[in-house]
């Protein structure tokens, strides 16, 4: 795998940090007088961010906001998780492991996701794993995002690699599209954060832990 770039989305495929941004989005639910929104119901709309897991929150409360009022209650939102982003937010089972495996192989490893590059870049430097990567791409590093190709076509140059040796890891729809927008190969993960069934996401390969991705990128890289 020496010289293939490999870019990671990183909420729900990198890192769970469902708990922390559902604290988050209810915090600011519960001051609009709602009660706490459950785990579940929240968790599918992590992939499209803050805002719409407001509006979600809102919605199945039965309460709707004005566009205005949702811009406080994001500020808010991303206030409080600001302060609390690593609260409770890790790396999931074996993500580290394979991390560090693929850089002694030579990988070259990218982060590319619709969470905006400070807070990205505060996650991983509170979880000790910034300097694992060679590039971060976040929603505001360049002028279009997630699902546009030049998003990751943008990542995969920060990281120094080659789009032809490029492969995306992800767990949503999102992803899914933008490497396909992109010609780039795609890997989903099956424990994410996605509103569509992990099998139905039209991935290359879709694994189930970590222990399944070296197998998966030679099987990819060894294709083309």
């Amino acid at each position: 795998m020496r010289d293939a770039t490999v870019v990671f989305d990183l909420d729900g495929t990198l890192v769970d940090t469902a708990p922390d941004l559902i604290h988050a989005a209810n915090h600011v639910l519960e001051l609009c007088g709602i009660p706490a929104v459950t785990p579940a119901d929240l968790r599918p709309w992590i992939s499209f961010g803050a805002r719409r897991m407001i509006i979600e929150g809102l919605r199945q409360s039965g309460m709707e906001k004005t566009d205005e009022d949702v811009d406080q209650l994001l500020a808010s939102f991303l206030s409080h998780y600001s302060e609390n982003i690593a609260a409770t937010s890790r790396p999931f089972e074996g993500a580290r492991d394979v991390i560090g495996r693929l850089r002694i192989a030579g990988s070259r490893l990218a982060i590319c996701t619709n969470k905006r590059e400070t807070l990205s870049r505060q996650l991983l430097t509170e979880l000790a794993w910034l300097d694992s990567f060679d590039a971060l791409a976040g929603r505001d590093t360049f002028p279009v995002c997630k699902p546009h190709p030049d998003h990751l076509f943008g990542a995969v140059k920060l990281a120094g690699g080659e789009l032809t040796r490029a492969i995306m890891v992800g767990d949503s729809p999102t992803d899914v599209a933008t490497a396909r927008a992109a010609g780039i190969k795609v890997i989903a993960v099956s424990f994410g954060y996605t509103e569509v069934p992990p099998e139905d996401l039209g991935a290359d390969i879709l694994i189930h832990h970590y222990g399944q991705l070296e197998q998966a990128l030679q099987e990819l890289l060894g294709s083309d």
